[in-house]
């Protein structure tokens, strides 16, 4: 049994893995209140999957990038919560998340997140073995300038308001939004990443474990 946890964005997100089944998912956005609500969010979630927390076997969490405080608080609880329980701690990229739930294609992938004062968390991927892997380590920008970086055909997903989806628009030859439902970063991926960590023995220090925090931009791959 593997309990997910994602609070990287003001997107907060819980998920409840067995047997390659999801038990139970949640998907809200919060106004800020992380600290307020994740504990009692993760409380209703074990209860409507009839689980108790000794029944967990393992933890997943979303590493980062995103916000300062809301990583902090999602990592602060699944320490907590791991160190109680003694329990095995599966960490994954934040993009990672958003780039599984996107069929495989040919053109590059961007996975993107809102990364405050109208910037995004950008991370560039290519599919490898029919499953998207990393193509360099994640940036951040402004819609604006990955709007002028973007040359060849390209698939944007993730966290988008309005005006950046008009931005990124513009490049409507070479950038393809991903529909507003795949652009949702469901924990039921971080589950199935996180287990797959979890059951090749790729697990966390809990100790050393930090959120990941991004200040610089790149261009997009060639």
């Amino acid at each position: 049994m593997l309990l997910a946890v994602d609070t990287s964005t003001q997107w907060i997100g819980l998920a409840l893995l067995h047997d390659s089944q999801v038990l139970a998912e949640m998907v809200w956005k919060t106004r800020n209140h992380h600290s307020v609500e994740l504990a009692p969010a993760v409380d209703q979630l074990l209860k409507r999957a009839g689980v108790a927390s000794p029944e967990l076997e393992a933890l997943g969490v979303a590493t980062g990038p995103g916000s300062f405080t809301s990583l902090r608080v999602g990592m602060a609880f699944v320490k907590g919560l791991a160190l109680t329980l003694r329990l095995p701690v599966a960490g994954v990229p934040t993009l990672d998340i958003t780039a599984a739930a996107i069929p495989p294609a040919e053109m590059p992938l961007a996975a993107v997140l809102q990364a405050g004062r109208g910037r995004l968390a950008v991370g560039w991927y290519e599919v490898i073995e029919g499953r998207w892997q990393p193509a360099g380590e994640p940036v951040v920008m402004t819609p604006e300038e990955l709007e002028q970086s973007i040359t060849h055909p390209v698939l944007i997903a993730g966290e988008l308001d309005a005006a950046q989806r008009k931005t990124l628009e513009r490049r409507w030859k070479n950038a393809r939004l991903a529909e507003p439902a795949l652009c949702v970063r469901r924990p039921a991926f971080l589950a199935q990443l996180a287990e797959i960590r979890w059951q090749a023995g790729q697990v966390e220090d809990i100790v050393s474990l930090a959120p990941t925090y991004l200040h610089i931009k790149d261009p997009i791959p060639g």
